[in-house]
């Protein structure tokens, strides 16, 4: 399952450990290529908020699906897999071989254990999962959704409504738990296809590098970025709205808050996602080797 020859490489892990750095260093020696496997690096208009690989490392090696949509535009797990599926295919297929990067974990979920072919969902149960989460709330729907799918509640992050009203109107569609319909699936890849590597740093080592990147990106132009998708007509119901640090400097740009306590909030909210990224990877995967 490891072998250091297989014709795709999945290199996964929390943000800011280092995998565009270590990616890059693959492409570079093996002639490979680079497959975005981060939701939110999937987003035109925030390049440096999200830490794109920039220009200069565009050039050292092709580069896939980064800065693939508008702001506007919710992409699902299925959304990524078929559009990763091209790339995928050509690197099976005897093309160059392929690193898949990010910090998405349903992404890399999806391709080693599967993704769920779940039925359709009906408008108007789409309509009815959206209007629980405005008039109960977080909190009551969540006790809700823990009633029929606990172990979907628990690895929810907080403040996903998108992720809240889907395992929601799953369960209102279909009597079954959106975890059920994730526990009967077939993996999309061979296990001789790919080699896993998942980076675990150091947490003090990751922490300080969250911190110091959030600097970092303002430094080169993060509030630019920001100050664009608001003259865009950016509202909080639009899926960029979860890239980390976004919501926090549009306050600051709103004169909402300085810009000082923005940071301090962002670079809290970038280390509890970090951890939350680590755990979930080490409650999913083994560690190769």
């Amino acid at each position: 399952m490891m072998q250091n020859d297989a014709p795709l490489y999945l290199l996964a892990g929390p943000t800011a450990s280092g995998k565009s750095a270590k990616a890059l260093a693959w492409a570079e020696k093996t002639g490979g290529i680079i497959l975005n496997a981060d939701s939110m690096q999937l987003y035109a208009d925030v390049p440096t908020l999200t830490a794109r690989p920039d220009a200069a490392e565009e050039a050292r090696a092709p580069h896939r699906l980064y800065g693939h949509l508008d702001g506007r535009t919710l992409w699902s797990t299925g959304d990524w897999l078929r559009a990763a599926r091209p790339f995928i295919t050509e690197a099976l297929s005897g093309g160059p071989p392929l690193c898949i990067v990010g910090g998405t974990g349903l992404y890399f979920n999806a391709l080693v254990h599967g993704l769920a072919e779940i039925p359709d969902i009906d408008e108007g149960v789409r309509s009815e999962a959206r209007a629980a989460y405005d008039e109960m709330g977080e909190d009551k729907l969540r006790a809700l959704l823990k009633t029929h799918d606990p172990q979907a509640e628990a690895r929810i992050m907080a403040n996903d409504q998108q992720r809240l009203s889907r395992a929601y109107e799953v369960w209102l569609q279909t009597g079954r738990s959106l975890t059920w319909w994730q526990t009967h699936t077939v993996p999309e890849l061979a296990p001789e296809t790919y080699r896993l590597d998942i980076l675990h740093p150091d947490r003090a080592w990751l922490y300080e590098r969250c911190d110091r990147r959030l600097r970092i990106m303002l430094d080169h132009g993060a509030l630019d970025e920001v100050r664009a998708l608001m003259d865009k007509g950016l509202e909080p119901d639009w899926p960029i709205m979860r890239v980390l640090g976004l919501m926090e400097f549009v306050a600051c740009l709103k004169d909402e808050t300085t810009l000082e306590d923005a940071l301090t909030l962002a670079r809290q909210k970038t280390r509890n996602y970090a951890k939350r990224q680590s755990t979930w990877f080490r409650n999913q995967f083994k560690q190769p080797g």
